[in-house]
């Protein structure tokens, strides 16, 4: 599974290492007509996903890493603990009106609503739509009517991977997705609190961060 492509000179620059190991950047520069400087990022990029390992005073020499080992190890150790965000929740029993605005002062894209502590449904912007384009009274009706109900919202949990909570919101087409932690009431059945958040916001950042490589 290779996660990055390369390029017709990263190509080039992995045939050189494999066949010439170890072989210095200057050499390496030297045999493609290319300055040190414009290899640094392609030498980066190949040591980064472990294509190519650096070693001091000596050279590149050829990884026997798969292409994609560093990246894909780094990413599919983000846990959603690492970046989701505070919900924004509200009770069932708020009205609709107030809602919204609570929705708009907090500027997401959806409220998730509980009962006592637990998760129960979710509300998003087209929700509150459908609900404002006809005639219904929003100042009495509360949001526990209009929701989504569990066990209808997609969720996840602290210690999920974050890719698996980005695929998710791609497959289901939604703005964020609750964090839960799981437990179980008197009569044994399984409960959700929410916790946190994991939003298209979130993962955007993510995919930032490590285009900055921070």
């Amino acid at each position: 599974m290779n996660i990055i492509k390369l390029s017709p000179r990263q190509e080039k620059i992995i045939k050189l290492v494999r066949d010439n190991a170890p072989i210095t950047s200057e050499q390496l520069a030297s045999r493609l007509n290319v300055t040190r400087a414009a290899l640094r990022p392609d030498l980066a990029i190949l040591t980064m996903t472990g294509i190519l390992e650096a070693k001091p005073k000596v050279g590149y020499i050829y990884s026997k890493k798969p292409s994609h080992s560093l990246i894909y190890d780094y990413i599919m150790n983000i846990k959603v603990s690492d970046i989701m965000s505070k919900p924004v929740v509200v009770d069932e029993n708020t009205t609709v009106y107030d809602a919204i605005v609570y929705l708009f002062l907090n500027d997401v894209g959806t409220l998730f609503i509980e009962n006592k502590g637990l998760l129960i449904g979710a509300v998003s912007r087209k929700d509150f739509l459908k609900i404002a384009i006809g005639s219904t009274d929003m100042h009495k009706i509360p949001v526990g009517i209009i929701m989504t109900r569990m066990p209808n919202i997609i969720f996840v949990e602290k210690d999920d991977v974050a890719y698996m909570a980005a695929k998710k919101i791609m497959e289901h087409e939604v703005d964020s997705l609750p964090v839960v932690e799981k437990s179980r009431d008197r009569l044994n059945n399984e409960v959700l609190k929410i916790v946190g958040k994991v939003s298209k916001t979130n993962i955007t950042r993510l995919f930032v961060k490590i285009g900055e490589n921070k």
